[in-house]
């Protein structure tokens, strides 16, 4: 049997502070069972994205670790930045990698939302497939009022956190925490600073007003580079590949005169992401996972027939 590995990805409303960046991501730093994959900072946004693995239980206690930091370290009353928010630790995914299920993902999520709220007087709402109903399952709704709007939001019925008071914590606002399936972070930089045009052809791809399933998007404008962006969460690759997207952002940019001009993964992504793509442009046929060198040599019984399996298989 494997052992249990599961996945975090915090995102913290900083971007700019480094320093108090290091700080927060120290908290997955040195901690036995838990392994650092990862970390990016954006000032646009305003947002630092953090990846680790590791022994759920290890993975929570650090997170929770993680959360204390970041209260300490950022209020809400004076961040500004181009990507939505409602507090300074944003929101809390968990996702299961091996030997574990999206019911221990879920188990996870509530355990630490329930410390933490108690902790920190943080009011928490379970998201995604920890949401306890339908209007809480889309983290967009969820957020709908960002910081500014939730000591409303809160006041309503409807919207009482899962876990910690109905009232925002005064510096950082309310945060979301759930079980979710892998999510790739993609954004499309576009050759125009018009934020217009980059929500225009947000509102084509995102799936809530008519575009692909599993595609969240929004249009967002880099200041430091004065262009505009499309900024989007796939949800599931399997179903909408990146490619798939990436295209369609470039046929609609076509209308009004522009191009793309490169784009970014945030985070990590699924091998079986980027060879999706690579299948699709460079027009491969028959192509299978395992004729990739790194997979073949770190297949488990890393010998000739595990490389040969994947080229048998049917798609």
């Amino acid at each position: 049997m494997k052992t249990p590995l599961m996945e975090t990805i915090p995102n913290f409303s900083e971007g700019r502070n480094l320093e108090n960046v290091e700080k927060i991501v120290d908290a997955f730093r040195g901690k036995p069972g838990v392994r650092l994959l990862d970390y990016s900072s954006n000032p646009n946004h305003n947002r630092s994205v953090v990846t680790a693995v590791g022994d759920p239980q290890a993975l929570g206690d650090a997170v929770l670790e993680a959360i204390g930091t970041a209260l300490s370290l950022i209020d809400m009353t004076k961040h500004e930045g181009q990507h939505p928010r409602m507090g300074a630790v944003d929101v809390v995914p968990f996702v299961p990698v091996q030997g574990c299920t999206i019911a221990d993902a879920d188990a996870l999520a509530r355990s630490v939302a329930e410390r933490a709220s108690k902790q920190h007087g943080l009011p928490i709402f379970l998201y995604e497939k920890s949401a306890t109903n339908s209007e809480r399952t889309d983290l967009a709704k969820i957020r709908k009022g960002q910081f500014e709007g939730m000591p409303q939001k809160l006041l309503d019925p409807f919207w009482k956190p899962d876990y910690g008071p109905a009232s925002v914590h005064p510096t950082g606002g309310v945060t979301a925490i759930g079980a979710r399936m892998p999510l790739i972070a993609f954004n499309v930089n576009l050759s125009t600073a018009s934020k217009e045009i980059a929500d225009r052809i947000a509102r084509q791809v995102r799936n809530i007003s008519g575009g692909f399933h599993f595609v969240k998007a929004i249009g967002i404008y880099l200041e430091d580079r004065g262009i505009a962006q499309v900024s989007m969460n796939l949800t599931d690759y399997s179903h909408t590949a990146i490619y798939r997207a990436l295209e369609l952002i470039r046929m609609e940019a076509k209308r009004w005169g522009v191009t793309i001009l490169g784009s970014e993964i945030v985070g990590l992504v699924p091998l079986q992401a980027l060879l999706q793509s690579a299948e699709y442009y460079l027009q491969l046929e028959n192509f299978q996972p395992g004729q990739v060198l790194e997979t073949a040599i770190w297949s488990d019984d890393g010998d000739e027939s595990a490389a040969m399996q994947g080229r048998s298989d049917s798609k």
